[in-house]
């Protein structure tokens, strides 16, 4: 019989399969929008924003709403840059987060971002700020490789 988990309230949480989520980086110009995460995982960190794609939802669906939630911005979606693995171990070495992430690429115009749903902070950064910022390298990764792809 298979350990029981701990009871939460989403199955996000130790997870029986794989959630997927979409992270955007969003462009004006030179820069790039950071949040601070004000939920699990990655809490008070900086990063992309992005969540859980719905049932029913596109991925660039999902990272125009999701987008909305978070800062508020309307954004127009460029592409995908990438794909990847996000998971999170316990204090016990158990899976409690696994994540499958589309990053998408997308631009910003105009508009305030504003810190709502699951951030508690937005900042337009440079791709050296991002550096600086994001603790999780994979974060400053898709950074750089949408900065190349918008090059190309």
């Amino acid at each position: 019989m298979p350990p029981r988990m701990p009871p939460h309230k989403d199955d996000r949480h130790y997870p029986s399969r794989p959630v997927v989520g979409v992270g955007v980086v969003i462009w004006r110009e030179d820069k790039v929008l950071l949040v601070k995460r004000g939920a699990a995982p990655r809490k008070g960190e900086w990063g992309l924003p992005g969540g859980m794609q719905k049932l029913g939802e596109t991925i660039l669906a999902a990272a125009v709403r999701e987008v909305r939630e978070e800062t508020g911005l309307d954004i127009s979606p460029l592409g995908i840059i990438t794909a990847l693995d996000a998971m999170t171990h316990d204090d016990e070495n158990k899976l409690e987060f696994h994540y499958t992430v589309i990053e998408v690429a997308a631009e910003s115009r105009e508009g305030e971002a504003k810190a709502t749903d699951d951030a508690t902070d937005v900042r337009w950064v440079t791709l050296q700020q991002v550096e600086d910022l994001c603790s999780w390298p994979e974060c400053a990764r898709v950074v750089r490789l949408s900065a190349l792809q918008r090059v190309l």
